[in-house]
């Protein structure tokens, strides 16, 4: 049996796939998970959030892929090898993946682990062998949930120990977060719209007030302008609003939190008629600032039920103890992040009836 070398050997190596037949990113034999755009770059694909997944089926012994020089970090899985995080240099946009796999079809899913709204990738194609070619277009579950969070749903330094004084995205993954591990247990496709440091009705410590999710919410990037998001493209059974952590920092006000969530509820709901929503309360949250971010939840979800809206829910994650441990800036690492999906799973399982 022959051995399979993944490329992150080659990439320190400074070595070049062996690969000759070009796959543009716009193939029909790709699919896409999440909130890109086909307009940014010409026969390119772009976006800005974590999570954003291309998956397709190649022919052939080697796999590499084109995208934007320093565009940040990539989780790949081929098959059932052992998945691993790379960083794209600057220097290069021509990417090995894997070589010597054995001859066949070979399932591949690239993943972007970390925010985008700096880096701005793009992804621009794959590299097969020669004479090699996409032989299927990966189905998506039926199963549909949207996250909408901050730097936890992102997986804001969730790699970390804790003793960072600042911020690295080499330690950020978001497929080691809650959102990826839930959607992967239960089967289902996700859209994540997430930045760190952002809120519904104010963002951290009242910072950049222009710039809060209701406002970034409606486009495809993260941007207060630009291309338009088209919510007739994926239509989520149920929305986790994982938002608070933020909003509760500095000088905010109970009547802030209220009047910010009737804004963006009727903003989700204009879009999502049939989705379940849940308002979620982070792990980070002070047993004060979690008390008067579940006052105002409910607050709001009983003046939804007065209008005849009875799909709002609420859900709180275990404060955090640090007993397993934390990442950086006090952040969740991944065992927490483990944890907490272990709490969202069956809550969503029962409310979504996903046995």
């Amino acid at each position: 049996m022959r051995t399979t070398i993944i490329c992150l050997v080659l990439l320190l190596t400074g070595l070049k796939a062996q690969s000759a037949t070009f796959i543009s990113a716009t193939d029909p034999h790709i699919t896409y998970m999440g909130r890109v755009s086909f307009t940014q770059v010409e026969n390119a694909v772009a976006w800005t959030y974590p999570g954003v997944q291309i998956s397709t089926v190649f022919s052939g012994t080697s796999v590499a892929m084109k995208v934007k020089p320093a565009s940040g970090f990539y989780y790949i899985e081929i098959d059932d090898l052992e998945p691993y995080k790379l960083e794209i240099p600057k220097d290069k946009d021509s990417i090995p993946l894997a070589r010597n796999l054995q001859q066949g079809s070979h399932r591949l899913t690239i993943t972007y682990a970390i925010e985008g709204h700096d880096k701005k990738p793009v992804f621009y194609g794959l590299f097969l062998d020669d004479g090699a070619s996409l032989v299927a277009k990966p189905g998506l579950s039926d199963r549909k949930i949207e996250f909408i969070g901050n730097s936890i749903t992102c997986g804001y330094g969730n790699e970390g120990n804790g003793k960072e004084k600042t911020f690295y995205y080499r330690l950020q993954n978001f497929c080691r977060t809650y959102a990826f591990l839930t959607a992967r247990a239960l089967g289902a496709q996700y859209h994540v719209v997430a930045r760190s440091g952002i809120g519904f009705y104010r963002n951290y410590m009242g910072k950049i007030p222009d710039e809060i999710m209701p406002l970034i919410y409606p486009h495809t990037m993260y941007s207060k302008k630009g291309e338009m998001w088209d919510f007739s493209r994926y239509t989520p059974d149920v929305v986790c609003v994982a938002l608070g952590t933020n909003d509760t920092t500095g000088k905010y006000t109970l009547s802030g939190l209220v009047n910010g969530y009737r804004r963006f509820l009727r903003q989700l709901r204009e879009n999502y008629h049939d989705a379940k929503i849940v308002l979620m309360a982070g792990p980070m949250l002070s047993q004060r600032r979690r008390d008067d971010l579940r006052t105002a939840q409910d607050s709001i979800i009983h003046e939804r039920y007065e209008q005849g809206d009875t799909l709002i829910f609420r859900f709180e994650f275990s404060e955090a103890d640090k007993s397993l441990g934390m990442g950086s800036q006090g952040h969740p690492n991944v065992a927490h992040h483990a944890k907490m999906a272990e709490e969202l799973i069956p809550f969503l399982r029962r409310l979504m009836g996903w046995e």
